[in-house]
């Protein structure tokens, strides 16, 4: 049996590019290790970005609960802004738990032809070098495009040498639920200026992530840039970032234990002969906020319209587009991260992001990972002359960056 395109993993970028191929008319076999309604740990929360590429592949989402904005807290500053409206994006975002979400898109994948199978871990197979088709048990699978969606690398990854590179930047997060009578509120909230038990400012940040249903996804991420990383207790940060946000969101126990997950923000090799990387398996993630839903959907579509348009040449067009697309503003991202790994960098770091209307807009754009290589105006503005600045700096920030 011969597909034209066997995917690994069943997220979000797995079944965006389950459901473009599908519709395309190209014959898709997507393997999930997990059965089928399994939950994945997320912040749950959708970018105006990521409402845009739901749109694209005509997803309706509005059962997710709608977010119009970000409230950033910055040690006393605080700010509350409305998502932008913009010529790319909606004004609104949304925060739609992932085992909800996710189960929501394999089932548009099934019903637009795709054939999905559950609880089959799927291995690339190669032959040669090049990746024709992709084994599951003992079953060898032939495909002409293998799509590595299956996340935080794995054993899948390391095959095809997608791997994180060990000397970029990473991340950290836990979250967990917990009810709140705030839990309909249309603003995410973000606080910048989080500390470990020591006292030591974290680069990273809390969220409270209303979700609709009763409850708020609380959680912490942190970047291991910062000094301290490999002994950071996520369970203690997070449990430290409640007590602060108690009060004002009524907060009551945790619904369930709190989960954690690993951020990948690079990737050595993100495609090859017969086969493509996306989403978090291809290190997109921005640095900044650890959001990646919508880079996954977005490459995810990408990967099917070069395959489309030509597959004798669909890795290389495929890496070569996504590149002009994010590489820049995430190359930004890892390497202002190893500037606010540092303390005394960090604090006047964060008066500056929220200090002003016009830094916080950009602040925001960040955030919402609502800039690119074609993001006019003064947040593009921004990240094309940090990109430059930041590629000059390079050699510095990595020689002094903080111990882990």
């Amino acid at each position: 049996m011969h597909y034209d395109v066997a995917i690994i993993g069943g997220g979000p970028g797995g079944s965006a590019t389950a459901i473009a191929a599908a519709r395309a008319g190209l014959r898709v076999l997507l393997c999930e290790k997990a059965p089928y309604g399994r939950d994945k740990v997320c912040g749950d929360g959708l970018t105006p970005r990521a409402i845009a590429a739901l749109n694209e592949l005509h997803i309706d989402h509005s059962i997710a609960h709608r977010i119009d904005g970000l409230r950033m807290i910055a040690g006393k500053k605080q700010r509350e802004l409305a998502w932008p409206t913009t010529d790319r994006f909606p004004n609104h975002g949304g925060v739609w738990p992932r085992h909800r979400f996710d189960n929501h898109l394999l089932d548009v994948a099934i019903a637009a032809g795709a054939e999905v199978r559950f609880e089959s871990e799927a291995l690339p197979l190669i032959e040669d070098g090049r990746a024709v088709g992709v084994v599951v048990g003992t079953e060898e699978i032939r495909a002409s495009l293998v799509v590595l969606a299956s996340g935080a690398q794995g054993a899948a990854a390391k095959m095809l040498g997608a791997v994180r590179d060990p000397n970029e930047t990473f991340g950290l997060a836990i979250r967990a639920y917990v009810p709140s009578p705030r839990h309909a509120e249309r603003h995410l909230e973000a606080c910048l200026s989080l500390r470990d038990e020591h006292g030591t400012p974290v680069p990273g940040y809390g969220w409270m992530f209303p979700a609709g249903d009763g409850t708020v996804n609380i959680g912490v991420g942190a970047l291991s840039t910062m000094k301290g990383f490999k002994k950071l207790n996520l369970n203690t940060l997070l449990d430290q970032y409640r007590s602060l946000v108690k009060e004002s969101w009524s907060l009551g126990d945790y619904i369930d234990k709190p989960r954690a997950w690993r951020l990948p923000m690079s990737c050595v090799r993100r495609h090859g002969p017969g086969w493509v990387a996306i989403g978090d398996a291809a290190g997109f993630v921005n640095p900044m906020n650890g959001e990646g839903i919508d880079y996954a959907l977005e490459s995810g579509m990408l990967a099917v319209e070069c395959f489309v348009h030509n597959p004798a040449t669909a890795s290389a067009d495929y890496d070569r587009l996504v590149g002009e697309r994010f590489d820049a503003f995430l190359r930004t991202g890892r390497r202002f991260s190893f500037i606010i790994g540092h303390p005394w960098l960090l604090r006047p770091g964060l008066r500056v992001a929220v200090g002003t209307q016009s830094a916080a807009d950009i602040t925001l754009a960040v955030m919402g990972n609502l800039i690119d290589s074609n993001t006019p105006g003064a947040a593009g503005r921004v990240m094309r002359f940090a990109d430059t600045a930041l590629r000059l700096a390079d050699p510095l920030l990595r020689a002094t960056r903080a111990k882990a």
